[in-house]
C-alpha cells in the first residue's frame, strides 16, 4: 500500500480565514467583533498561523496592525485558498446530491414552464429557482449558487457551456415627439449623433453591446447621461435626453415608442451551465428549456420592456 506524502504545512482553514478578516480590518479588536470572538483568542490564533508559516504576518503598532511584506504576499494566496476550498466543498456536495438543481434567471425572464416540466419528469428531485442580478451571472454558476441560468449574452463564458434558446430583435426607444417616431425602422446611420446613456458600474462587455460601441466603422457611440438603473434609462429616453437601445416587447408607457433597429445583431437568450457538469438534472432542464422557453410567455400578456433590459 503506497503512502501519501504529507504536506509541509497543514493549514487550519479557520486560521487562514481569521487572517483575512484581520487583514481587512487592520485592527484586532474590530476583527474580533466581526468574528464574534475575543481579541486575546484571535491574537493567539494569528500567532499559531505565524508559527506554522515561520514568519510574522502583522506589524502591531499603537495605530493599528499593518501587514508585513510576508503578509502582503500571503493575503491574495490565502483568499484564493479559501475560495478553492469553498469550490471543493460545492463540487463534492453536487456530486453527492445529483437529485438537486437550482435554476437561476435574470430580470425579465419567465422560466416557469420549463421548471414545471422538470418537476413533472423528476417528482422526487429538489428543484429550486433563484433570481440573480445581471452582474452575478458567471460567478453564480462557477460558485455553485445556481446550476443552470437563463439570461442574455454577452457575458464571460470561460468554464461554462452555453446553449442558445432564442433571439430577440433590438429596438430603439424614443419619445413620441422624437424626430424618428413613427418610422417603420431605423439604422445606426439614423442615430449616429444621438447620445446613448451609460449605466454606472455596468460590465464593459454588456455596455458595448447595448450601446453598439464602437460602431461598425470604428467610431465611438455618442455618450449620453449616466444612469443608475433601467428605470433611469427609460426616463432619460422619455424626456428626450438620450435614446435607448433595448429588446422588442410589449409597450412600456404611452409616451414612448419602440422602433425596430435594422442592421444589428439581435440579443441572444441562452441557457448557461458549468462545463462538463454531470448532474443529470442539468441535461434534463436543458431539454425542457429548449422546448418551453421560446420568448413567448404562455401565462399572460407580453412582458414589459421595463422588466426585460440588461443594458
Amino acid at each position: 500500500m503506497s503512502e501519501f506524502p504529507s504536506p509541509q504545512v497543514l493549514f487550519d482553514l479557520r486560521l487562514v480565514w481569521y487572517f483575512t478578516v484581520v487583514a481587512e480590518y487592520r485592527h484586532f479588536r474590530r476583527a474580533a467583533e466581526a468574528l464574534h470572538t475575543t481579541q486575546p483568542s484571535l491574537s493567539r490564533q494569528i500567532r499559531r498561523l505565524e508559527q506554522q508559516l515561520g514568519t510574522r504576518l502583522f506589524e502591531r503598532t499603537p495605530h493599528g496592525n499593518h501587514l508585513t511584506q510576508a503578509g502582503e504576499v500571503f493575503l491574495p494566496l490565502a483568499t484564493a485558498l479559501l475560495h478553492r476550498a469553498d469550490q471543493a466543498a460545492a463540487h463534492t456536495r453536487a456530486a453527492a446530491q445529483p437529485d438537486r438543481i437550482t435554476v437561476g434567471y435574470t430580470p425579465g425572464f419567465i422560466i416557469t414552464a420549463a421548471v414545471r416540466a422538470l418537476r413533472r419528469q423528476h417528482p422526487g428531485a429538489e428543484v429550486a429557482t433563484r433570481h440573480l442580478a445581471v452582474p452575478d451571472r458567471p460567478r453564480a454558476l462557477l460558485d455553485h449558487r445556481v446550476d443552470a441560468l437563463v439570461t442574455r449574452l454577452p457575458f464571460a463564458t470561460d468554464g461554462l457551456e452555453v446553449t442558445p434558446l432564442y433571439d430577440e430583435p433590438r429596438v430603439l426607444l424614443v419619445p413620441l415627439e422624437h424626430r424618428l417616431a413613427g418610422r417603420e425602422s431605423v439604422t445606426l446611420d439614423d442615430i449616429a449623433d444621438e447620445p446613448l446613456p451609460k449605466v454606472r458600474g455596468c460590465d464593459p462587455m454588456v455596455s458595448a453591446f447595448w450601446r453598439i460601441d464602437p460602431r461598425p466603422d470604428g467610431r465611438p457611440a455618442p455618450d449620453g447621461p449616466l444612469a443608475e438603473t433601467t428605470e433611469d434609462l427609460i426616463e432619460l429616453a422619455a424626456t428626450g435626453q438620450a435614446v435607448f437601445i433595448t429588446v422588442a416587447a410589449g409597450p412600456v408607457r404611452p409616451d414612448l415608442t419602440a422602433i425596430p433597429l435594422e442592421g444589428v445583431e439581435p440579443s441572444r437568450v441562452v441557457l448557461a451551465t458549468r462545463a462538463r457538469d454531470r448532474n443529470p438534472l442539468v441535461a434534463a432542464f436543458r431539454a425542457h428549456a429548449r422546448a418551453h422557453l421560446t420568448g413567448r410567455d404562455p401565462t399572460g400578456p407580453p412582458r414589459s420592456l421595463q422588466r426585460r433590459t440588461d443594458g
